[in-house]
């Protein structure tokens, strides 16, 4: 039968039924060294409003044995029980095993490959913990949670709360940790193995972090950097917030085979893809901090104050995206977070809202597996993006004096979105109805545009605007020309206009005479589109690398993508445009996500005839760059994907010296290009010290112009899913390359009979297999709407994930036809 997903409706009857007091789990994991399986007892105290009621728990594991109130029940077979005739008071005790750890839900298990040592995880959002015990696992049904854990003797356990009692026993060992305050039953965990251990104190809190045994060296070397910015992190919150954490112990958990990062209280879970095998980059040490941030601010937006029902899913996730960029720039080194998420996630935002999935950011949600669906670009960069609009438009310092009540009125409990509202106008004097309305209640993209009369400059909306607050900025050259980019602008005014209208007249700037571009939404405050005047359209592409700070630049680059996703730009103007930013660029912090863009105009969306020259484009800019010893690493991962023939290759090979990240990077390259790689690739899985270094000849082979690696490439990444969900993109953009399309037009029909399976193993496999294995190449339009209407029987989170891709590819598809084979066609 299948696993029934809760509706708002249920949820809404039993959170007014019910009041849960606490659990007490018992987890059993001393089968897993061995086998599969994890065996739970969960006793959940519970009194209800009217007694005589009736209401179900669920529970989509095996269920053992269940009593409420000492009489037996019987599960429905659909993940719940039924608790029929419940009493004022209730004691409900269910045993249950979880034994599909490998590819289910909730609960994982993983071997490490460099040692064949065993280690589980589990990650319960949105609703995964019912795959584990029984629970009502709802997010405003909060109660403590107290764990008992018997394990094998030399694992460590991690959970939520404070220091475990540890007791030995005959051939494990019991570890009984503490009640958490009240939690939702998704911000509650367990990890456990022979995890490598640091410990640091910092500011009165008990730092941990843990990752496999054959990862010690990677935490070692990263350790300084990720206790400094967690010390930083709390400190930040605790004051702006006006409530520091209020648990000692805060340990942070990189595990195996985990997407992304997930937020229980106390123990953050990390997918330890984090811990770079290559000295990571200014990019990635920005983005480690930026994750570790986004979790840390979940510990207010999700825990303390949890969302009453996932419809404001975006209190969580869209406050901690935008906290991490604000905590970011406010308190560590990495003072160009904004810029940085304007060059990647905030240009994905742009093109998901203008295209079939577009969804308010606030929007009713009916059941869980639609909830599951919007944990996407409008939720994430979106989202954080309108609430750094939301602080300019009511000030830093009243923005925070709203979010210091929120959290001294709703800590411990849940809350809405008008909660929210409600305490920030209160502390800012704003009447904030139209604002909500207008920004979280409505979908799409504001477009603006300037009109110039003399001295007269009026900024004018593509439709009815939102209120917001947003600069134009007045740049004019002063005769000062920089050694890469040629002339420089340099700002002469910045002027902030608030928004209520369709027209809004702008003052202050200076006359037309004294300046040559005028940009709109410079210091990139609000959510919303540009375009230059007609008349200056070819000289702002060419301006958008002469502009003089990464923000500015970037909000250039964000017209010029815009511009090309929309058809009104073409993949040769958006290539060198963003090409001579990438030249330009002085942000550490922005060179990578620039140069990833730029290759990815080259190759996916230029015509076949332009490919190459735009591809060659790219490597002479990383050529370039990589005469800056802090750019060299970049650079050469740049030039090893846009390199065009074996001398390329051989020359990088001999840069890269005992590079093996960089090698493995050229070997992919090479692969593509036809070379024999074999041999030299099993070398370099045999020098590598990296436990998951077969994945990097893995992705070797699926680089290969060969129909034997990729029937075996497909058969390891899609069917038997044995790629670690971490490292699905990486593989699957190596397969799906230009030019091989007689090899690859077999497996687009194959990617199709793959979508009503795509949702198993939860939300964040469906989403990486969905998006990933969607064919950018080898398809054509009639492919696109074949897709499309094969996701409309897809669980939703597929659903969308492959609309949104599929809506991405088909304006690549467009982009790829020249201008005289659309006139011709």
């Amino acid at each position: 039968m299948e696993i029934r997903s809760l509706t708002r409706t249920e949820a809404e009857r039993r959170g007014a039924l019910l009041q849960v007091e606490r659990y007490d789990v018992d987890i059993d994991l001393t089968g897993l060294p061995d086998g599969p399986e994890v065996r739970c007892v969960s006793s959940v105290t519970f009194s209800c409003g009217e007694p005589g009621a009736e209401t179900f728990v669920d529970c989509a594991a095996e269920v053992r044995s269940a009593t409420l109130n000492g009489t037996s029940l019987t599960p429905t077979g659909d993940g719940r029980i039924a608790l029929p005739a419940l009493a004022g008071h209730n004691v409900l005790r269910v045993e249950s095993v979880q034994a599909d750890t490998t590819t289910g839900q909730g609960v994982h298990r993983a071997i490490d490959p460099a040692d064949g040592e065993v280690y589980m995880w589990m990650s319960f959002e949105p609703d995964e913990a019912r795959y584990v015990w029984a629970c009502f696992d709802q997010p405003d049904l909060k109660a403590p949670h107290a764990f008992t854990v018997t394990a094998p003797p030399a694992w460590t356990v991690t959970s939520n709360s404070g220091d475990p009692r540890i007791e030995e026993l005959e051939s494990a060992r019991r570890w009984t940790f503490p009640d958490t305050p009240p939690l939702s039953t998704y911000n509650t965990v367990i990890n456990a193995g022979p995890f490598h251990e640091i410990r640091r104190e910092a500011d009165g809190h008990d730092l941990g972090i843990y990752a496999r045994r054959s990862l010690a060296p990677i935490l070692d070397r990263d350790a300084d950097e990720l206790f400094t910015v967690t010390r930083q992190g709390l400190a930040f919150f605790g004051e702006v917030f006006a409530m520091p954490f209020p648990q000692r112990k805060y340990d942070q958990v990189f595990v195996p085979e985990f997407g992304g990062a997930m937020e229980n209280y106390g123990c953050v879970t990390w997918s330890d893809a984090f811990l770079r095998r290559a000295t990571p980059t200014p990019a990635e040490s920005e983005l480690l901090a930026k994750v570790l941030l986004h979790e840390m601010a979940h510990m207010w937006f999700g825990n303390i104050v949890t969302m009453r029902w996932w419809d404001d899913l975006w209190l969580n996730e869209a406050f901690a995206e935008f906290a991490c960029h604000w905590a970011a720039e406010r308190a560590t080194r990495y003072t160009d977070a904004w810029a940085s998420h304007l060059a990647g996630d905030k240009l994905k935002a742009y093109l998901s809202d203008q295209g079939p999935v577009s969804h308010p950011i606030h929007q009713p949600i009916q059941d869980v597996a639609q909830a599951a669906s919007i944990f996407d670009n409008i939720t994430y960069p979106k989202g954080a993006s309108v609430l750094q609009q939301l602080m300019t438009y009511v000030g830093e310092e009243r923005f925070r004096v709203g979010m210091t009540a929120y959290f001294a009125r709703h800590a411990w409990g849940s809350a809405t979105l008008q909660d929210l509202i409600d305490a920030l106008s209160e502390a800012s004097g704003r009447d904030l109805d139209t604002w909500r309305t207008a920004w979280l209640a409505t979908a799409g993209t504001d477009r603006f545009s300037l009109e110039r009369d003399g001295d007269t400059v009026t900024l004018v909306a593509a439709d009815t605007p939102r209120p917001q607050v947003l600069a134009v900025g007045a740049y004019s050259r002063n005769g000062r020309n920089d050694e890469t980019s040629g002339e420089v602008l340099e700002r002469t005014a910045l002027v902030r206009v608030e928004v209520t209208q369709t027209r809004t007249p702008v003052t202050g700037l200076p006359t037309e005479a004294d300046f040559d571009v005028l940009l709109i939404n410079d210091e990139d405050l609000t959510f919303a589109t540009a375009r230059p005047d007609p008349a200056t359209r070819d000289a702002f592409f060419r301006a958008a690398a002469q502009l003089p700070t990464a923000i500015s630049r970037g909000v250039a680059t964000a017209t010029v993508w815009d511009m090309l996703t929309t058809g009104e730009a073409t993949a040769a103007e958006a290539g060198r445009s963003i090409t001579a930013v990438l030249t330009a660029e002085t942000s550490d912090a922005v060179i990578e996500p620039c140069l990833t863009l730029a290759a990815n105009i080259a190759e996916l969306w230029a015509p076949e005839g332009e490919r190459a020259g735009l591809t060659a484009g790219v490597a002479d800019a990383c050529r370039h760059l990589a005469t800056a010893p802090g750019r060299r690493q970049v650079a050469l991962r740049g030039l090893a994907r846009t390199a065009t023939n074996p001398d390329d290759l051989a020359r990088l090979r001999e840069q890269a010296g005992d590079d093996v990240d960089l090698l493995w990077r050229a070997l992919v390259r090479e692969a593509e290009l036809g070379g024999d790689v074999s041999a030299e690739s099993a070398r370099l899985l045999e020098r590598d010290p990296d436990p998951d270094a077969w994945v990097r000849a893995l992705t070797v082979r699926a680089a290969l112009p060969d129909p034997a690696a990729k029937a075996e490439v497909w058969q390891k990444l899609a069917v038997d899913r044995a790629v670690p969900v971490n490292s699905v993109g990486q593989v699957a953009a190596a397969f799906w390359r230009p030019d091989q399309d007689a090899l690859l037009t077999p497996y687009t029909q194959r990617y199709l009979d793959l979508i009503p399976h795509l949702h198993r193993g939860g939300m964040i496999p469906a989403m990486v297999f969905a998006g990933h294995l969607f064919p950018p190449h080898a398809i054509d339009p009639t492919y696109i709407e074949e897709a499309q209407k094969a996701s409309h029987e897809a669980a939703p989170v597929v659903r969308n994930t492959l609309l949104e891709r599929s809506d991405t590819v088909r304006r690549m598809l467009h982009s790829r036809v020249t201008p005289t084979d659309r006139v011709s066609g």
